[in-house]
């Protein structure tokens, strides 16, 4: 069995660009909800984290803005822009067909596949 911090290669866009479409937050938000959304099965080490969000945001899909978190101290915390729904609806679309074809190919039986 992986590690609980494994990700499906490609899975971090996806599941950082949802994570926000629902309400802004700051990265070790984002992080924290993807563990509690997954029932802690799916980890998102900072080291990963971070350089995606970098990423993103570079590209154009999010966007961060410095505010004062609930701790007092500023924090950056992030949005989806409207080219980000655009992707993010790109990026399920290809989950879906992704998931499914390995589904297909997981449920194979031998009779199906002589």
């Amino acid at each position: 069995m992986g590690k609980p911090s494994d990700l499906i290669h490609g899975t971090l866009d996806l599941l950082i660009l949802n994570t926000i479409a629902l309400e802004p937050q700051h990265g070790w938000a984002i992080a924290k909800r993807i563990q509690q959304v997954s029932k802690e099965v799916l980890q998102v080490s900072q080291g990963a984290l971070y350089p995606a969000l970098h990423r993103l945001e570079q590209q154009g899909w999010i966007r961060a803005t410095w505010k004062v978190a609930e701790s007092g101290r500023d924090a950056k915390v992030y949005s989806l822009t409207k080219a980000g729904r655009t992707q993010l609806q790109k990026e399920i679309e290809q989950w879906e067909r992704m998931s499914n074809a390995v589904g297909l190919v997981v449920r194979m039986t031998p009779e199906a596949a002589s």
